[in-house]
C-alpha cells in the first residue's frame, strides 16, 4: 500500500475515534456558526487537530488545507482535509458522517480517505490503484441511465441564491430516476457512488474539502467526476457532478437547462 495512504488512514482513525469519544456528550459541545446553516464544534476542531498532527510528524514540508482552519504552506504535495463532513448531523445524533483526508499533487488530487467511524466502513483510494472499501475493492454500478438509478444530491444551504436553479434541476431527475436521497455528508454520497450504493451525485457549492477524497474514489472505481458544464474544474466552482459514466453523462444533460451564469462556470 502506498505509505502516503497509510498515514491519511492513520490520521482518519485518530479523528474518528474523537469523534465517536464525544457522542455521548453531544449536549455539552461547544458550537458556533461559521455561516448560514454551517455550524462548527468542538469536535471539528479536536479532530482536525489529531489528523494534522499526525500529517505533521511523517511530512513537515507538506502544505495542509483543512475546513476548520489549520492551513499551512508548504511544498507541492497538499492535505485538504474535512475533519467531520456532516457536523450538523452529528451534533443531531443522526448517524452519517465522515472523516475526509486526501492528498494532492501537482495539481492532482493522488489518494483519498472517507472514514465512516460509526460503520466501522473505510473507503479508500490511491490514483492508479482502485478504490477500496475495507480492503475490497470496490466498483461503481454499470446502469446505463437515469431510468432505476438512486442519486444522491445536497442542498444549497449555504448558497441559497441558488435554490430555484436547484429546485428546477431537482424536479427534472426526479421525474426520470427511482429516487433522490439527501443524507447531509457529501464525502460519504460520493463515496457510495464509488461502492455502487448510489449511482450517481450532484450539488451546488460544495468545497475542496467536501469532494477531493470522494472524486478519486469514484475515478478509481471506474465512474466520472466533473462541474455542471461536464468539465473538471469541481474542486474551484465547488459544483460536482458525479457517477457511473451514463448517469453522469445523463444527469449534466438534464441540469444543462437550469444553470444560471453563475452555476455554468
Amino acid at each position: 500500500m502506498n505509505p502516503a495512504l497509510n498515514i491519511a488512514i492513520k490520521a482518519a482513525r485518530k479523528a474518528g475515534s474523537v469523534i465517536l469519544r464525544r457522542m455521548d456528550r453531544l449536549g455539552s459541545l461547544a458550537v458556533s456558526l461559521k455561516g448560514r446553516n454551517d455550524y462548527v464544534s468542538d469536535v471539528d476542531r479536536q479532530a482536525e487537530e489529531e489528523i494534522i498532527a499526525v500529517l505533521r510528524k511523517a511530512f513537515p514540508d507538506h502544505a495542509i488545507m483543512a475546513e476548520e482552519g489549520g492551513n499551512r504552506g508548504g511544498d507541492e504535495h497538499l492535505w485538504i482535509i474535512d475533519p467531520l463532513d456532516g457536523t450538523t448531523n452529528y451534533l443531531h445524533g443522526f448517524p452519517q458522517f465522515a472523516v475526509s483526508i486526501a492528498m494532492s499533487a501537482h495539481d492532482h488530487v493522488q489518494l483519498g480517505v472517507v472514514y465512516d467511524p460509526l460503520r466501522e466502513e473505510l473507503f479508500t483510494a490511491s490514483r492508479g490503484s482502485g478504490a477500496f472499501l475495507n480492503d475490497r475493492r470496490v466498483r461503481a454500478t454499470q446502469i446505463k441511465g437515469l431510468d432505476g438509478a438512486l442519486i444522491g444530491t445536497g442542498f444549497p444551504f449555504r448558497r441559497q441564491e441558488h435554490l430555484d436553479a436547484y429546485l428546477g434541476m431537482f424536479k427534472a431527475l426526479h421525474a426520470d430516476t427511482a429516487g433522490i436521497r439527501r443524507a447531509g455528508s457529501a464525502a460519504l454520497d460520493l463515496a457510495y457512488v464509488a461502492a455502487g450504493r448510489l449511482d450517481g451525485f450532484w450539488e451546488i457549492g460544495l468545497s475542496p474539502w467536501d469532494m477531493a477524497a470522494g472524486a478519486l474514489l469514484i475515478q478509481e472505481a471506474g465512474g466520472m467526476v466533473g462541474d455542471f458544464g461536464g468539465g473538471a474544474d469541481y474542486l474551484r466552482t465547488g459544483n460536482i457532478v458525479a457517477g457511473t459514466p451514463k448517469v453522469y453523462a445523463a444527469i449534466v444533460q438534464t441540469i444543462a437547462p437550469y444553470l444560471t451564469p453563475p452555476l455554468a462556470h
